[in-house]
C-alpha cells in the first residue's frame, strides 16, 4: 500500500497520482484491481448512490458505512474519506472525534475536509494532533453550494484567484499532505501546484496538477450527468439497461432458465 510519503515522492519525481471515488465493496474491489493509487470515499455518495439532491444530507454514519464496504473490497489501497457537512464545523473536540471515527470504524488512511479559512486551518491542525493525515480541498467546495449559489467555477476573478492561492499555501503550511483542487481555472491550479510542496489532485482543474480524480460512476458512463471536466471511458448507461431488458424478455418468453441453468436430482446407488 502506498502512504503519504509515497505521494510526496511521486510529486517530486513528477509521477502523476490517480485517485478514483468508490462507494461500496464491488467498486472498491474493481478500483484496486485496476491498480489505482488512491480511493476517495466521497460525500458525493449522497448524490451518486443515495439519490440526494446534494452532499449536504450525507452523515458521518453514511461515510463510515460506505468506507467499511470499500475497505473490504480494497484491502491494499490507500483510502481517503470525506468528512461530511457539519462534522468539522462546530468545535475542535467534535472534529477530532469525527475524524477518529473515520479511521477506527471506517478503516480509512486519511480524511478530507473542505475550505481554507482560519477555522479550517485549526481543524486541520487538530486532526493532525490525533496523528491522522489530512487532505485539504479548495476551489469549488460542494458543501458550500448555498454560499456559492450553485456549482460554479471558483477563482475566475483576480481577488478570488489570490484568495484560493493564499489558502492553498495556508493548508500546506498547516500540515495537509495533499490538496484537492476542484473547479478552478487551469492557470490557478498550475500556480498552486508549482508553489506548494504537497501534491495537488485536480478535478476540473486542468492539466498541471500532480494528479487527477474522477467519480467512479462518471468514468464508467453510468451517471445521469457528467460535467465538462469528466470523461466516460465506458457506456454502462447503455450496456446495463440492455442486459436487464434482455433478462426481462427471456423470463417472460420462457427462454430463461433453460436446461443448463437447472438442477436435477442425483440417482441414489
Amino acid at each position: 500500500m502506498l502512504n503519504i510519503n509515497s505521494f510526496k515522492k511521486m510529486k517530486k519525481n513528477e509521477e502523476k497520482i490517480v485517485m478514483v471515488t468508490a462507494y461500496d465493496y464491488p467498486s472498491g474491489k474493481l478500483v484496486e484491481k485496476a491498480n489505482m493509487d488512491m480511493i476517495l470515499v466521497g460525500d458525493s455518495v449522497g448524490m451518486v448512490v443515495l439519490g440526494y439532491e446534494n452532499t449536504l444530507q450525507v452523515t458521518l454514519d453514511d461515510i463510515i458505512h460506505h468506507a467499511k464496504a470499500v475497505r473490504r473490497g480494497a484491502p491494499a489501497t490507500f483510502i481517503v474519506a470525506d468528512m461530511p457537512y457539519m462534522s468539522y464545523h462546530l468545535n475542535l473536540e467534535e472534529t477530532k472525534k469525527n475524524a477518529a471515527r473515520l479511521i477506527t470504524e471506517g478503516r480509512v488512511n486519511a480524511v478530507k475536509l473542505e475550505g481554507g479559512s482560519d477555522s479550517r486551518i485549526e481543524a486541520i491542525k487538530a486532526i493532525l494532533d490525533c496523528e491522522i493525515p489530512v487532505v485539504a480541498h479548495l476551489g469549488l467546495t460542494p458543501q458550500s453550494i448555498n454560499k456559492f449559489g450553485g456549482y460554479k467555477v471558483q477563482g475566475k476573478t483576480q481577488t478570488k484567484y489570490n484568495k484560493i492561492l493564499a489558502e492553498a499555501i495556508k493548508v500546506a503550511e498547516a500540515g495537509a499532505f495533499m490538496l484537492v483542487l476542484e473547479g478552478v481555472p487551469e492557470g490557478l491550479a498550475k500556480e498552486i501546484s508549482e508553489t506548494i510542496k504537497i501534491p495537488t489532485i485536480g478535478i476540473g482543474a486542468g492539466r498541471y496538477t500532480d494528479g487527477q480524480v474522477l467519480v467512479y460512476h462518471d468514468l464508467l458512463g453510468c451517471s445521469d450527468y457528467i460535467a465538462k471536466f469528466g470523461k466516460a471511458y465506458a457506456d454502462l448507461n447503455t450496456i446495463i439497461p440492455q442486459a436487464l431488458n434482455q433478462f426481462n424478455q427471456e423470463v417472460k418468453s420462457g427462454e430463461f432458465p433453460s436446461q443448463e441453468h437447472i438442477y436435477f436430482p442425483v440417482e441414489e446407488k
